[in-house]
Formats: structure tokens, C-alpha cells, sequence
């Protein structure tokens, strides 16, 4: 039994940090960059007693050591979703593994892993347990740091959790919390449990604080305990073992103190309090928990850790029956995923994560049990998974740690309850070795540093200030200047560094043509006017499915019917040429270009809410506790009736996490924006709230864009904002439908709650026409220098030829008639061809061509013949938005 006034610490202890060493080291460099597998000792791997079973399904792409006894390897799944795994290894004296509690270890906090692993000292670590995100930020499931208990198990059907014993046991099982309150008059009172927020207890769906008894320590932030409990609470302070102070039908007005406890009661519960808890009276408090597989009563100082999960996913070494109903975390469903396992003997701990990603959605449940399966897992249980799905690592030789892979909201980690720190609690080692860092991609003029970083015995880091090293390249695709690499050509180069008699290399691949899938300028048009500008930032998708941006020094730019520069990825048009009603922005790496049209435009108005028939209508995040209005009104801050503004007013003061007030500008149809305008602009009136102000902007393939509108709204009354659409990928037309201000829970507290704001006077720079190019009626036959255009004879100098089935022509024949340009680099023997907003690259005998930036592959490409080159009529024509239709009787083709 655990006495309950036996405080649980909340300040973390020390963290087992890695001490650094500056002394004088004689380095012997292992090379480590790279796919390279390592291990702590040479029969780590053969005395493991659970191998990896062999599985088609499950492909290993990398492995490399985090500090000693925990490996990080990453897995392919279906050769289509990442998998990442942590693998502890108990029997390493120096591993150790934790929960870490939000911010300062406190419950009713929230933090992302990356903040609480460097908060504690992980070396690694994932998120953890489900929680309510409408309350107030406490786990659903059972917390034990280092024999205390932070938080009971809520009494739910089939919630299993993780836990380490003392003697570094692991285990998996269905706990449920038994405990009582005895008075000095021998009274006793059950207990409901610890640090608990409120809940609908299972299986008789009733009130979680309703008549009952529960204990809340300091490791319980709020003053209120807990939230929107629906009962009123009477609370007596403890403190060894003796009630010093005692609140009746509402509570105690404090925080639990360090040195203390408060027994929360309602109902039955409070009954009891009064008559055995007065100031003065003695108070024990015993609990323990309960093993529902086997009814054994478990003292919680036993455990070395606990952590809260949901359903059971592997027993025995296969696949289990689900414990839960797995609908409400989308079970079938492909999500990011989180789960913990052991194997067989109980030497491993698997930690895994699925990863969301451009190729793959995550995996559903009965996917992730058998990836745990083919790890080698004897038992597993699934964590809160989805946007709250992180992992993070430390590189070998690195001080902090790094998120691993991609969240479901990019590089954004959500703000959870808890998670699992893996630790490392090694003393200061002899140097083992040292690791090159930095950059192992580079686009061609692209400049990069590297740093020289050591590792101990243990795989912990150490200072190597005194290395001296003397960097170079080991070929011609990378340079060195004396002060940093700059990449030459594509290919693969080598960063060398060598101290002594010592030499590392690290392999860098210098990115060319050959490597990339599409090049383009991430924004849509612009204004062809002197003064525009808009932000252009040119991105690269490589053959592997990843999308980089290019940096400015690789790029070079050519501007055509306009003078302009591009400086800080901006595009600043600083003159218009005489009768120019078109330009055009190229952007070119290595042989390949894309460009943007520029085209002559005005200022339009989209909506000024006077005349409108729009329905806006108001949605809160949470659900249940975020509330406002929104509509169209007229007499605002002083204007008249008929001067009308659309109004949003929310009230973001209940509930917890990330808030958002929402005003869909007219339902679920929006606001058109009559095209794909690089920007638009709105007249915005602020509260001064220094909220985060955003738009929703749907492009014309349905794609949903979230856009930054104001960062802060940190201004009163009203001002215009431009807001810039030129990340937006897909093509026109736009609409605007949501307008809305969020609140993020970092930092909550510091901007207001309850506000109102008002838009007005949506504008867009659009066009003044579309791009016109010719139209004609052209009919052309095979083996005759005769077409006829728009029913008029004309003479071509080469007749249309067919190879194969394929008809080629001059390209000039399609470009007089239909418009256009096209150049001839006779070097690269490569077709260039712009005609409107389309931009063709096509090369002599090469099937793979360029439309405006993207790869493409036709099954023929350009030849030459008679000294004149010829393009695939067909291929070129409907590349250009022309249509071509085929006669085989007359073998006539023609083109409109």
C-alpha cells in the first residue's frame, strides 16, 4: 500500500544529463555519416533473443545508435509509409525510461515533445497518453513517475497502459484504482482516484465526480479541481497527515501546496469530510492499483514508470483483439500513429511511429499491429496517435534532440498532456569518435558550412573545440574557399575533414536535372505594371517525392516585355516595355525553366458587404466551449446603415488547447475571387487582442489553403492588410470561405479571450483580360507543303511527316498561325517553345520533356532531319491548349 501523504515531487529531479569533456582529446574517427548501421558492442545483435521476424511488408532503411543500448531505425511499410522506431534495450545499465508531464512536470499544462524532452533531458522521446482536448489537460489513463503516482486510471473499458518496474520488468495490462480514506476514528471513505479531471465513467455512463472522493496533489496545476465537474466540491488541505484547513460547499480558494494534499469531496463524499475532516483531524489515505487480468493488487512504488494507452494491439507475439472500440480514433482508418512494446524476454522496448507524409496517410490499426508483430513486439498497446503523433531524436554527436519525422501538421508538433522520455544515465566517456554535420543535399552554387562533432564510448556527445581540423573535397563537384563548400556541378561529392591522422567523410549529393521531377515558381501571376512585386519562391520536387526549396544563389532569372530583379525571393518590377502586354519571369537550374506570366491588371473589387446576399455563419473550436456570431451589419464603429461589414464575435474563455472562431463568409459556397490573383487585399478592423488572424482560400482542383492574414492583431480600429496567395500550387479560380482568428494555447494567457473584429472592402489584383493569343482553323496533309488556314491556301517549306505513326512538323508551322515563340540551343539540341502561359523544353531523341517546369514523358520526342528539326505535331500542339484531330482517309490533320 502507497500512503497518499507520501508527496508526489513536481519539480523534475535531475535528468541524468551527459556531462561534457573539453580536454584535450586524441580523436580516432569512425565514419558514421550516412546509412550506416551501428551497435554497442559486437554481439549486441546476435545475443538479442527476439530478432526482426521477416516480412515482406517491412523494408529497413537506416539505423543509427542514440546513446548506448537505444537504437533509432526507420522502416518502410507497404514500401509506402514511414515507420520509426525507438529500441531500448533493458538490459543496458544506462537506459532509462520516464514520463514527462507537459510543462514543468505540472498536469493542466500542455507542451509539445520537443519542449518536454528538452525540459527533462531525453535523448528521445514520443507523446503519450489519450486526453480530453475540451478539458483542462490531464491523461485518461495511469501516470507513475519513478514509484509515484502523478494520475489514477480512469475506470474505462479497456484501456490498457505501459508500465517498468522497478527490477526494469516492462508490462502491458488493464489497471483499475482502489484506495480509501480512513479518519482517526477508524471511518474509512473509498477513493475515486488521483488528479483526475472530470469524465463519464464506464460502463454505466455516470458522473466521474458525482458522490465521489479524489485526491489532487501539487502535481495538479489549476486552482480548480476540477473544470465544469458539475458538482460543488468541499475540500479539506492535508498536511502530515493532519486536515490544517478546510472549505465546505465550494472549495478551497488555493493551489495544492508542495507540502501538502487536498481530499476533493461531493455529495456522499462531503458528507464524510464533515463529519470526520474538521481542522485538526487525522487522515490517512491508502490506495493501490488493481490488475483487472488478474485481480492482483499492485503498489505503485514498484513502478519505475507507468504511462496511459488505449487499446491492446499484440499479445502473446500476434495480433490481439481489440480491448476498445476503435471508431472514435479512427481505427480503419489511415492515421499518424504512436504505440509501445516489448519483446518475449523482455530485454527490448519498441517505441514506434507511424508517419503521415506526402506518399502514405499512416496506417490503420490492423496495419500498425502488424508492424509491431514483424518488430518483434510480445505484447504492445496503442498511444494517442494522429495530429498528436511526434517523435523526436538526438543525432550521434548532436547536444539536443530533433523531431525525427514530418507531424500531421508538418513541422509543427501539437501541444499534448504527456509523453515517454528515453534517457540516458552514462557517466563522461573516452572519446570514441566524430561525426560531420551539416547539409547532405545541395543544389548546384549553393554554399555550405560543416561543423566537427565527437561522441563518446557511450554514443553521448562531447565537446571537440580542439580538433583543429583542415576541411577539403574529395572531388570536383564540391569546392572549398577556405571558409565554406560551394557545390560546382550535380553528382556526389565528399566533405572531408582531417585531424591528425585522422580523416572523416561525409557524402553529399549535389542535386541536378537528372534529379528533379518539376521546378516551379511558387506563386501564380503577377501585375505587369512598374512597382509590382510578389513574392516568388522557386521549389524543386525531386524524383524521391520530397518538395525543397532552391536557394537563391542556384537560381538564375530572365525577364521577357519587362526590366525587374529579384532580390530576398522577391520580384520587383522596376519597368514595362513599350506596348508590352504580356511578361514573363523565367527561372532556370541547371538547364531546366520554369516561368510565371505577368499580365496587365487592375485593382477589382470582390465584395464590400453593402449589397450582399451572402449567409456567413459561425464555428467554434472545441466544439462545446468555443462560442461567438458572426453576420453582415451596417452602423459599425460609426459608419451609416447602409455602409455594411461582415463581423465576427467570439468568446474563446472555457475550455482548453488551440481555440478557433470561425466566420465562413457565405456558408459552405465562399467568396469567388474571379481567378488565381497573387494576392488580395481587405480592410480589417482589430480588437487588440493579439490574436492570430487567418483565411481559408480554396483553389480551383478543391484544395484547401490556410493563409496567414495578420500574425498579431495587435492594432485597434481599422486597417488595410494584403494578403499574399502566392503559395497557393493549384490553379484558379479561387475562394475565399473562412475568415478566422485563433488562439493557440502556448502562450494563451497573455492574449484575450472574448473579442470582435470586422472585415470590409475585399479587392484582388486580377487581369484586365485574359492572355489572347490567336485562334485559327488549320488543316494540314501528310506528304504536301499546302495548308489551309481559316479556309485560305497557304505554303509551308516542309510537309508533315510521319515516323511510326507520328506526325512531325517545323514548329514555327504551329506557332505562326496560333502564336507563340520558340529558340534553338544547338548545343543541348533543345526545343524551347512559350506560347501564352504555356512553356515547352523539349530535347533531339529525348522522350522525357518540360511543361511549365514539370517532367513529363511521351512515347516520342523531337528528331532532325534534313538538317531541320521537327517536333511531334500532336505532342506540341495540345501541350499548348490547341486541339488536333486525325483523318486517316484524307490523312489530313487538323488543328483548332
Amino acid at each position: 500500500m502507497t500512503e497518499a501523504t507520501t508527496q508526489v515531487r513536481t519539480t523534475r529531479r535531475s535528468k541524468w544529463m551527459v556531462f561534457l569533456i573539453s580536454t584535450a582529446m586524441l580523436v580516432t574517427m569512425n565514419g558514421v555519416a550516412g546509412l550506416t548501421a551501428y551497435a554497442d558492442s559486437q554481439t549486441e545483435d546476435q545475443n538479442q533473443s527476439q530478432q526482426f521476424r521477416a516480412n515482406s511488408s517491412m523494408t529497413k532503411m537506416s539505423e543509427e545508435i542514440v546513446t548506448s543500448g537505444v537504437l533509432r531505425q526507420q522502416y518502410k511499410y507497404k514500401s509506402k509509409t514511414n515507420v520509426h522506431v525507438l529500441r531500448a534495450d533493458l538490459s543496458n545499465p544506462y537506459v532509462k525510461l520516464d514520463v514527462m508531464t507537459g510543462k514543468d512536470n505540472k498536469l493542466n499544462t500542455h507542451q509539445n515533445v520537443s519542449g518536454m524532452a528538452k525540459e527533462n533531458g531525453a535523448v528521445a522521446a514520443v507523446n503519450g497518453d489519450y486526453y480530453d482536448m475540451k478539458r483542462e489537460g490531464a491523461p485518461m489513463g495511469a501516470q507513475i513517475s519513478e514509484g509515484e503516482m502523478i494520475s489514477s486510471p480512469s475506470e474505462l473499458i479497456g484501456m490498457y497502459a505501459f508500465g517498468l518496474s522497478k527490477d526494469r520488468k516492462p508490462s502491458i495490462d488493464h489497471y483499475t484504482f482502489d484506495g480509501n480514506v480512513t479518519s482517526n476514528s477508524g471511518a474509512t471513505f473509498p477513493l475515486a482516484g488521483i488528479n483526475k479531471t472530470t469524465y463519464m465513467m464506464e460502463p454505466d455512463n455516470s458522473y466521474s465526480h458525482v458522490n465521489k472522493m479524489y485526491i489532487y496533489t501539487s502535481a495538479w496545476k489549476n486552482q480548480e479541481r476540477p473544470k465544469n465537474s458539475s458538482t460543488t466540491a468541499t475540500e479539506a488541505l492535508v498536511r502530515d497527515g493532519v486536515v490544517v484547513e478546510f472549505g465546505d460547499k465550494g472549495g478551497l480558494p488555493i493551489v495544492v501546496p508542495e507540502d501538502g494534499y487536498i481530499i476533493r469531496g461531493h455529495g456522499k463524499a462531503a458528507e464524510y469530510m464533515r463529519e470526520h475532516m474538521q481542522v485538526g483531524s487525522a487522515v490517512k489515505a491508502d490506495y493501490h492499483l488493481v490488475s483487472k487480468t488478474t485481480g492482483q493488487q499492485i503498489d505503485p512504488s514498484q513502478f519505475d514508470m507507468m504511462v496511459g494507452g488505449h487499446t491492446l494491439l499484440v499479445e502473446n507475439g500476434a495480433a490481439s483483439g481489440y480491448t476498445r472500440e476503435i471508431a472514435n480514433i479512427s481505427g480503419t482508418s489511415s492515421r499518424a500513429r504512436t504505440a509501445i512494446g516489448y519483446s518475449k524476454d523482455g530485454r527490448f522496448v519498441y517505441i514506434v511511429t507511424a508517419e503521415k507524409s506526402d506518399s502514405s496517410k499512416g496506417l490503420t490499426l490492423k496495419e500498425l499491429q502488424d508492424v509491431l508483430v514483424s518488430l518483434g513486439s510480445w505484447k504492445a498497446v496503442n498511444l494517442d496517435g494522429g495530429g498528436s503523433t511526434t517523435m523526436v531524436h538526438r543525432p550521434l554527436a548532436e547536444q539536443g534532440t530533433t523531431l525525427t519525422h514530418n507531424t500531421e501538421y508538418g513541422q509543427t508538433q501539437r501541444n499534448v498532456v504527456n509523453g515517454i522520455g528515453v534517457y540516458t544515465t552514462a557517466p563522461q566517456g573516452e572519446v570514441k569518435g566524430m561525426v560531420l554535420s551539416g547539409s547532405k543535399k545541395l543544389f548546384i552554387g549553393q554554399q555550405a558550412n560543416y561543423t566537427v562533432k565527437a561522441y563518446d564510448q557511450y554514443y553521448n556527445p562531447v565537446e571537440a573545440t580542439n580538433l583543429n581540423a583542415a576541411w577539403k573535397s574529395g572531388n570536383s563537384v564540391l569546392a572549398w574557399n577556405g571558409e565554406s563548400f560551394e557545390a560546382k556541378k550535380s553528382g556526389k561529392g565528399q566533405v572531408i575533414a582531417q585531424s591528425g591522422n585522422s580523416k572523416e567523410t561525409l557524402s553529399v549529393d549535389v542535386i541536378g536535372a537528372a534529379d528533379l521531377e518539376a521546378l516551379y515558381i511558387a506563386g501564380s501571376t503577377a501585375p505587369l505594371q512598374v512597382g509590382s512585386s510578389i513574392s516568388v519562391p522557386v521549389r524543386a520536387k525531386l524524383k524521391d517525392g520530397s518538395t525543397v526549396n532552391v536557394p537563391a544563389e542556384s537560381i538564375k532569372w530572365e525577364f521577357k516585355g519587362f526590366q525587374g530583379n529579384v532580390k530576398n525571393g522577391v520580384l520587383n518590377v522596376t519597368a514595362v516595355d513599350k506596348n508590352a502586354k504580356i511578361g514573363y519571369a523565367f527561372a532556370s537550374y541547371d538547364g531546366i525553366k520554369t516561368m510565371i506570366p505577368l499580365s496587365e491588371s487592375t485593382e477589382t473589387l470582390i465584395e464590400n458587404f453593402n449589397s450582399s446576399t451572402l449567409s456567413p455563419s459561425f464555428a467554434g473550436l472545441p466544439k462545446a466551449t468555443t462560442t461567438g456570431q458572426t453576420s453582415v451589419v451596417g452602423s459599425y464603429d460609426g459608419r451609416s446603415a447602409s455602409d455594411k461589414v461582415l463581423k465576427l464575435s467570439y468568446d474563446m474563455t472555457n475550455g482548453s488547447g488551440n481555440k478557433f472562431a470561425y466566420s465562413f463568409v457565405n456558408g459552405s459556397k465562399g467568396i469567388p475571387l474571379r481567378g488565381a490573383p497573387a494576392s488580395f487585399t481587405l480592410d480589417v478592423y482589430s480588437d487588440n487582442s493579439s490574436n492570430w488572424l487567418r483565411a481559408e482560400v480554396i483553389d480551383g482542383g478543391g484544395e484547401a489553403h490556410m493563409i496567414d492574414v495578420a500574425k498579431t492583431l495587435n492594432w485597434n480600429g481599422w486597417k488595410n492588410i494584403k494578403v499574399d496567395l502566392s503559395e497557393i500550387k493549384g490553379g484558379g479560380p479561387y475562394t475565399l470561405k473562412r475568415l478566422y482568428v485563433v488562439n493557440l494555447e502556448d502562450g494563451q494567457e497573455q492574449r484575450a479571450s472574448v473579442g470582435e473584429i470586422a472585415f470590409d472592402n475585399v479587392k484582388a489584383m486580377l487581369p484586365a483580360g485574359t492572355i489572347s493569343m490567336p485562334k485559327a482553323d488549320m488543316k494540314l496533309t501528310v506528304g504536301s507543303k499546302q495548308i489551309t488556314v481559316n479556309g485560305k491556301k497557304k505554303t509551308i517549306d516542309v510537309s508533315p511527316l510521319v515516323l511510326n505513326g507520328t506526325t512531325y512538323v517545323p514548329v514555327k508551322v504551329i506557332l505562326d498561325e496560333f502564336g507563340g515563340q520558340a529558340t534553338w540551343n544547338n548545343g543541348a539540341k533543345k526545343v524551347t517553345v512559350l506560347r501564352g502561359d504555356d512553356y515547352l523544353e523539349l530535347t533531339v531523341n529525348n522522350k522525357s520533356y518540360f511543361s511549365n517546369g514539370q517532367r513529363k514523358l511521351a512515347e516520342v520526342s523531337p528528331i532532325i532531319r534534313s538538317g531541320r528539326t521537327l517536333v511531334p505535331l500532336r505532342l506540341v500542339s495540345e501541350q499548348l491548349g490547341l486541339s488536333v484531330n486525325w483523318e486517316p482517309k484524307s490523312k489530313s490533320i487538323t488543328i483548332r
